[in-house]
Parts: structure tokens; sequence; C-alpha cells
């Protein structure tokens, strides 16, 4: 099994993996497919038109989540990581006032949101909570092409078609493409006892078979440069988030007064929770406003590791570049089993696979660069994520804002912790890594569907209706 650390750290924008990257990707793919000789195209068949429709919790929290904003600017050609957010407005706006699409290479396709852009919570799609439907129609209405896509999570994004192969691929085993192909926690330690390696070496070795060592390190270092850009971002702007909640920005004024206390000296013993918090809020509140953002392992939890990283660096004068490194591929490493083995997408199983899995990776990492043991880390890992199990996803008016800001806050708390109490133990404990996220994905199953981002349940419902 393998997952690329820049598969589980994707640059981005806000405020959702899932229901803004993942749908413009899928547009971007619907585009690239419509130029492609990859579909029964009839002769002399011209596409003119294209409809959308958003289904499952694409369609109940997709307003809030910016997903029919994201079609439009997938359709405009329009991709996560190079859109700019300061130009998004008014490419909508001229969609909306002139009924096109005009992407490069391809001619103009009628699109008139208000008609073709359809938010249907009636007819959920069989393969996952996030599905959309992408339909290309000729000048006489005539359907030409239909394709179904899946967001599932981290800015990943399926056909139905491959959705199955990847649900079939999971239960054969494969040849091993990779050094060290550990699909679980106990695998993964294993491996590590028998190379004589850590968790980061060996996932090194798996990444350099795709990419010299140059090429994986420079990568990592723009991810980390996003991580950091987003939070420096967030700590300078202040005021209301769009949305309607009316919801204002706290993390520059907590950083002025933190910075006030750090200069006088005076003794805060809150002074480490307080620096993870406005740091993980900082990114979050970037990620509200649509802002450019890093998925870890998605925007709903971008906010837990850059905090992480940034409260090691501060508190550790000793930290190097070399240590981020380190602390991604080991994130990644135990993200990579989350994600094959559970599910990262908060649709599917609730806010535990979003910001349980996040914890567990900002612990994993931490320890990692504190000198941990694969056995600590591993340690760390558990106890993240099994205090978040159970963890709901139950988004207000179905924006990123509340609970999601202050949730990646004490998720960046409950990660040093773990990593805490895991370095100062031996590595043995109780419930292995494995049973935790067999349990995760387990009371996701479980869980109804009020509480995996439909927001018809939990606080979207309760603080309303009070």
């Amino acid at each position: 099994m393998f997952l690329s650390v820049f598969d589980v750290f994707k640059i981005g924008v806000g405020p959702s993996s899932s229901h803004t990257m993942g749908p413009m990707s899928a547009a971007n793919r619907f585009l690239a497919l419509i130029l492609s000789d990859d579909w029964p195209r009839p002769s002399g068949a011209r596409v003119a038109a294209i409809k959308v429709s958003l289904h499952g919790s694409l369609a109940y929290t997709g307003i809030g989540h910016g997903t029919g904003r994201a079609v439009i600017l997938g359709l405009t050609g329009e991709e996560p990581h190079t859109v700019d957010p300061d130009t998004m407005d008014a490419m909508i706006a001229e969609v909306e006032r002139t009924g096109r699409v005009m992407p490069t290479g391809h001619p103009a396709y009628a699109f008139q949101p208000k008609d073709d852009l359809v938010f249907d919570k009636k007819q959920p799609l069989p393969g996952h909570a996030n599905g959309m439907t992408f339909s290309a129609l000729d000048a006489d209405g005539r359907l030409l092409l239909k394709r179904i896509y899946y967001s599932i999570g981290g800015g990943f994004v399926v056909t139905d078609t491959e959705l199955e192969a990847m649900r079939s691929a999971k239960k054969q085993a494969g040849g091993p493409r990779v050094p060290y192909p550990f699909a679980t926690a106990k695998e993964m330690l294993e491996m590590s006892r028998r190379a004589g390696l850590t968790i980061a070496q060996m996932k090194r070795a798996n990444e350099e078979t795709k990419m010299s060592p140059g090429d994986l390190d420079a990568g990592m270092d723009r991810i980390w440069e996003a991580m950091s850009g987003c939070i420096d971002r967030g700590l300078k702007v202040d005021g209301i988030m769009p949305g309607g909640l009316n919801v204002r920005r706290r993390a520059r004024a907590i950083h002025d007064k933190l910075n006030e206390e750090w200069r006088s000296n005076r003794l805060n013993p809150l002074l480490a929770n307080d620096w993870l918090s406005v740091y993980a809020m900082a990114v979050n509140e970037e990620n509200a406003a649509g802002g450019r953002v890093v998925t870890a392992p998605t925007n709903g939890a971008a906010g837990v590791i850059p905090a992480t990283i940034r409260y090691f660096l501060h508190f550790h004068e000793d930290a190097t570049q070399d240590d981020i490194r380190t602390f991604l591929l080991t994130a990644a490493a135990i993200g990579g089993i989350i994600k094959h083995n559970a599910s990262i997408s908060g649709a599917e199983v609730g806010c535990q696979g979003e910001v349980g899995s996040a914890a567990a990776m900002a612990a994993a990492g931490l320890a990692a660069v504190m000198g941990g043991s694969p056995e600590q880390i591993e340690n760390a890992a558990e106890i993240a994520l099994e205090h978040h199990l159970g963890m709901t996803c139950d988004p207000i008016a179905g924006l990123v804002q509340v609970p999601c800001i202050e949730r990646n806050a004490l998720g960046a708390v409950k990660a040093v912790t773990a990593a805490s109490l895991a370095i100062k133990g031996d590595g043995t404990h109780f419930v292995p890594l494995d049973a935790c996220i067999e349990t995760m994905r387990q009371t996701g199953n479980d869980m109804s569907e009020k509480y995996k981002e439909t927001s018809t349940g939990g606080l979207a419902v309760n603080v309303v209706e009070c």
C-alpha cells in the first residue's frame, strides 16, 4: 500500500477538501474527458452545454461549503492548487452574467448556474455520500456524455468505476511496488524492526522510488511553506467570516495578547496550549474564508498539523528543516494507514475521520521529531485517535466554522498531549493503533447520517432551534 506524502498533503483552497477541492477537480476531469477519445462520441456530435447535479452531503451542505462555486470555477478550467482566491468572485460573477463557461482549449459551453447546477437532496448516489453527476449535451439538448464522480475526502476524486476498483483492490493482496509496502500499523512496526529504520526513513525510501531525494525535499518544503504562510495570513486578518453566521475571526486578537504576554515575561501556565490553539485557529479561519490551505489530511482539519509543527518550532530552538520533513513523512505514513483501512471523510465517518485523523498524524509526527521510537510513535497516534472516536460532523449552516475552527485547536492540544504521554512510556500499550482505526471505521458506519456532514442533526439543528 502506497499513498504519497503529496497525496495526503495537497495545496488548495478552502473551505473544504471534499466539498470544494474535490468538486473543482471533478469538473477538471470532466472537461478533460470531453476533449478525449475515451467515450463513444457520436459522429459529428459537439458538446454545447454542461449540467451538474450534487447529491448526498454535497447537496445538503454544498452551499455553506462553497461546492457550487467550486464546480463553476472547475468548469472554467481553474484548479485547486493554482486558482487565485482573490479573483474567484469575479470569475463566478462572469459565468452567472453570461451563462457560459469558457475553459482554455475548449469552445464556450452553455452553463447557467441557477438552472444547470442542481443541489439534489432527494436522490443520494450509492457509492459515497459525496456524489456528483456531470452531463454534456449537444445544442438540441441531447445527452452525449454522463459521468458520476465521488469526492472521497482529502481532495481525492474518483469515478464510480474507479471507486469499485479501489474497494476490490483492498480485498486483494497485491505485489509490493515500494520497498516498505505497509498497509497496517502492525506491518509498519514489523518492517521497521526488521530493517532497523524509522517510520520516516521507510516512508522516504518509498517516496524515492517515485522521485529524486532533492525533488522530495523540495516538495515537502513547499508544503510547509504553504502551511506556514496560511498561519501567518490568519494571524494578520480580522473581521467577520463569510457565510451569514457573523462569526468573527479571533486568531489575530488572541495572537496580539500572547505576544504581549511573551514580551512581558508574565507567567502563563497555559502558554503552550494558547499558542497551539491560535495557530490552528488562524489556519481554519483562513480556510473558512476560502483562502489558500493544505489538506492535512482534509481542509476541515487543516489546522492541527501546521499548528503542531509551528508549536514545535516555537518551543524547540534546535528544530531544523529536516525535522519538519521527518514530521511530514511520519504523519503521512499514519494518514495513509488510516485512509486505507477506514476513512478521512467527515461525510463518511464523521469528524473522527477528519480532526481525529489529523490529531493522530500530528501526534505521530511530533513524537518522531522528539526522538520517539516507532513503537512510541504508533502509541502517540493511537492515543490521539482514540480520544476522538465517535466525534460527529455537524457544521452549523453547513459552514466550516462552528464547531470546526475551535475543534482544530483542541485537536492540536490533544496531539501534543498524546505525543508527550507516548514519549514518557516505552511504546507498549493496551489498544493497538490498528484496532483503534477499525473501531473508527465501525463507529462511522453505525453513525446516523444526521451527524455526517449533512447539517441535519447535532449542533447544526440545536443552535438554530435555540
